[in-house]
């Protein structure tokens, strides 16, 4: 029962971040949503803030899942990040919750709410990071530092989904893939 409460404690939750937000969210209606007192919340977190990182790690853990699905052992490093990178970008932008948070941030710049961004970011980094580490291992790209490596292809593939897209010329996933490759892969090969 009581983790039933929390599931539902949770869902109302992260439906209340996605309708109003971070900032406007209160506890009375996270209660309200998830039928339960608002005392029950707090048998399971001690604040709105340790109730948004519970459902951001989950967030975060799906993303990942996101990227992993779409990885195979029998594609090029090149292939794998495109495919990670363009999956995990797609997620952001698709999540419901994940594009108020960006839209929270960018508007309002709730401290809360950038932290998060910067911890889904540092997620997608540090994913590709491994990536990298282990293509510089398989001698597949030239020694770099991974995690530099890391920041610039995701900074840059979310010039190319993103930042390009508000130009008002959407580039295709095969077109992303291609100055991808110029612009990125070409400069580590070996």
């Amino acid at each position: 029962m009581a983790v039933d409460r929390k599931r539902f404690i949770i869902e109302a939750a992260t439906k209340s971040f996605t309708l109003f937000g971070y900032k406007a969210t209160t506890m009375d209606q996270v209660a309200k949503l998830a039928s339960v007192g608002k005392g029950t919340i707090y048998t399971f977190f001690k604040n709105k803030e340790e109730l948004f990182e519970d459902i951001m790690i989950t967030l975060i853990q799906e993303m990942k899942q996101a990227a992993e699905s779409v990885v195979q052992e029998t594609n090029s490093f090149q292939e794998n990040v495109h495919l990670a990178l363009f999956e995990m970008l797609q997620f952001r932008t698709k999540h419901q919750l994940a594009v108020k948070l960006f839209q929270e941030e960018k508007e309002m710049g709730t401290p809360a709410v950038s932290e998060a961004v910067r911890k889904m970011e540092n997620a997608i980094v540090g994913y590709i990071t491994n990536q990298v580490s282990a293509a510089i291992d398989r001698n597949e790209i030239k020694q770099c530092d991974p995690e530099i490596a890391a920041f610039i292809m995701m900074k840059l593939y979310v010039t190319l989904v993103v930042d390009w897209e508000r130009r008002g010329n959407a580039l295709s996933k095969e077109e992303i893939a291609q100055l991808f490759e110029l612009y990125v892969f070409e400069g580590l090969a070996i």
